[in-house]
């Protein structure tokens, strides 16, 4: 029936967004208990948005790099390639 096409439908995005994530070197992670299961850095408790927003305020990769020093400059380029990644999804991922 329709919700099992449904389920399906949402675990070949989750599938998706995992492949994606193991193709970024594991630097982009999930965890629910984390940030409110927002995507962080390496397990840190940095997100993807923040990083992301520091860059569209205007801020260059070595400033993002300045204010985190933690951070490495592929974690900044992960950022950006699971931003434009989520972006060109047509349905939100389904949490797990």
């Amino acid at each position: 029936g329709p919700l099992n096409a449904a389920s399906t439908k949402a675990k070949v995005k989750r599938d998706g967004i995992q492949s994606r994530l193991k193709a970024m070197d594991r630097r982009i992670t999930i965890d629910s208990a984390q940030m409110g299961g927002l995507p962080c850095i390496r397990g840190m408790r940095v997100t993807v948005s923040a990083v992301i927003g520091q860059l569209a305020a205007g801020r260059s990769v070595d400033d993002v790099l300045a204010d985190y020093p933690y951070l490495e400059r592929s974690d900044v380029y992960a950022a950006l390639e699971f931003a434009a990644a989520a972006v060109s999804e047509r349905e939100l991922p389904l949490p797990a």
